[in-house]
């Protein structure tokens, strides 16, 4: 479709329909063929193993411009993760300047995912219907204010309450920096940008370990000098954002909007919820099992460190700094790997990977858990490193901010008392000493999470499994065959120019699949 008219039909749940949409979903997971010559977006050629074997090869189809954009989407969301990530790593400072329980403390990390959601809608809506810039300044601003007062609560109410609206600011960010990252990228390294954009959140919990040891524990004020500091790089973040421009799919998409200026932004919005409502339900039980297995991995591992293995401060932050690590590595090679494996059968892989690693991620003693923590963040980050750009390409392309960012918070939503679910579970299982004694204030945290992550990984997978893809789909006018990657005939007639008429049987033919495919859009795969 060429603008905006969403146009093609509502998805069928008749019995054939829903059979036939089943049956191919083993079909589907087979990766598409790289054939040995392939023509790039920037009129470029490049082998199949070049693509394959060297990440840093699409990456120079990244213009200076893409990358400026792809920049501040990255640093804003590492700070998002390094604020959030503030209060899981001083849970039990928290608790005791507050005369609180950890388990109390917890709900403040709940707290600030039930209200993300919230922020989602929000500030999406007007990122997508005014542009990214200005809804991310506001939303920067109310983060600066919240962030910084945190570190003034004196009560556990007073906690709860600035927590509650911090998660509204930071429910908005996610789908403005997702859609600002990947809106000009390149198609052949959607993958790849879209998990070096994801390791920005692993970053962000490694810099927060850093800034934590530093700060935290040499500051007369304390955990409350974590948070001050966090207010501030913020700034820095919205001074880059008001010299950058709108992105060019925004306003090429702009464009669209005035041709069909017919229909309102409201009256779009019902039609393509039509179509797309099957892709916003799937997205939402997709990141709900994501949300769950990154908090119910991250969140209360500091304090298993802590409280059940006895960790001294130095060590605990050496293996979370060694997790971070493999998370970033994982994010990274993962997200490449999706370019050419699919999303769907990276995100299983690494689902398999996860759950086989639960067991040594809790259960070895000494300096060698810092090798399964490392493989098994590189796991569940392998898998995060896929969801942006997958989101987004089963997004409707006009709301693709408040799609993405609202889907992402109603799973963070639907995972918001992780923490809390261990730290409660936990307690039911307190820790006994050499003889036999229950020691006061040690729980088998290890257990449960490692039951829940098992459980997790499971889910997603078979939820996956299940799942539609449409990778490549074109993220202006939401044509599937728009910017799949084209076989170039070979290298010489490559370079005589001669390399035409093939390009155009081979965009006729990927055209008239597509047709012959369309009514089942928004449930069928549409891989390019």
């Amino acid at each position: 479709m060429g603008k905006y008219d969403y146009q093609g039909n509502p998805p069928k749940l008749n019995l054939k329909s829903i059979w036939k949409y089943v049956s191919r979903r083993p079909i589907t997971l087979v990766p598409d063929s790289i054939p040995a010559g392939v023509l790039l977006s920037d009129g470029t050629f490049a082998s199949r193993w070049t693509l394959i074997f060297n990440p840093f090869f699409t990456l120079g189809l990244m213009t200076m411009k893409n990358w400026l954009f792809f920049i501040i989407a990255f640093l804003t969301w590492t700070w998002d993760a390094f604020d959030f990530f503030s209060v899981s790593l001083t849970t039990t400072e928290i608790a005791a300047a507050l005369d609180r329980p950890v388990k109390d403390i917890t709900w403040g990390i709940t707290l600030v995912l039930m209200f993300r959601a919230a922020g989602g809608v929000l500030f999406g809506i007007p990122a997508d219907k005014y542009g990214r810039k200005w809804p991310f300044v506001v939303n920067c601003i109310c983060f600066i204010a919240l962030q910084l007062g945190t570190g003034f609560v004196q009560t556990y109410k007073q906690f709860l309450a600035v927590r509650a609206l911090l998660g509204v600011a930071m429910g908005g960010i996610y789908g403005n920096v997702a859609a600002t990252a990947l809106d000009d990228c390149p198609p052949e390294c959607r993958g790849i940008i879209s998990g070096m954009f994801q390791l920005g959140y692993s970053f962000g919990y490694l810099l927060c370990v850093v800034f934590n040891q530093i700060i935290t524990y040499n500051s007369p004020h304390g955990w409350r000098a974590l948070f001050w500091f966090g207010s501030g790089p913020t700034l820095l973040l919205i001074i880059f954002r008001l010299c950058l421009p709108e992105t060019d799919t925004f306003i090429a998409q702009q464009k669209l909007k005035r041709e069909n200026a017919g229909l309102r932004f409201i009256h779009q919005a019902k039609a393509a919820s039509k179509i797309y409502w099957p892709n916003f339900i799937y997205l939402v039980l997709f990141l709900a099992g994501m949300n769950f297995m990154s908090h119910g991995s991250q969140d209360l591992y500091p304090t298993f460190l802590k409280v059940q293995l006895g960790f001294s401060n130095n060590a605990t932050t050496v293996t979370n700094c060694v997790a971070n690590l493999g998370a970033i590595a994982g994010s990274f090679f993962m997200g490449h790997v999706s370019q050419f494996l699919g999303r769907r059968l990276t995100i299983i892989f690494c689902c398999i990977l996860g759950g086989a690693l639960c067991y040594p991620w809790v259960y070895i003693r000494g300096t060698g858990i810092n090798a399964a923590v490392f493989f098994f963040q590189f796991a569940v980050q392998g898998g995060w490193a896929t969801v942006p750009i997958y989101a987004s390409e089963l997004s409707a392309p006009e709301f693709r901010a408040a799609i993405v960012g609202t889907a992402y918070q109603l799973g963070n939503l639907a995972s918001s008392a992780s923490s809390t679910i261990e730290a409660k579970i936990g307690a039911q299982f307190p820790l006994k000493d050499d003889n036999g004694n229950y020691i006061k204030g040690k729980y088998d945290y290890g257990k449960v999470m490692a039951i829940l992550l098992g459980a997790v990984f499971a889910y997603v997978l078979l939820v996956v499994f299940m799942g539609p893809e449409r990778k490549n789909v074109d993220f202006v006018s939401d044509d599937s065959n728009a910017v799949g990657i084209t076989p170039a005939p070979n290298k010489e007639d490559f370079e005589k120019g001669d390399f035409d008429s093939h390009i155009e049987k081979e965009e006729n033919t990927h055209i008239e699949k597509e047709e012959n495919t369309h009514i089942e859009s928004s449930t069928e795969d549409k891989n390019s």
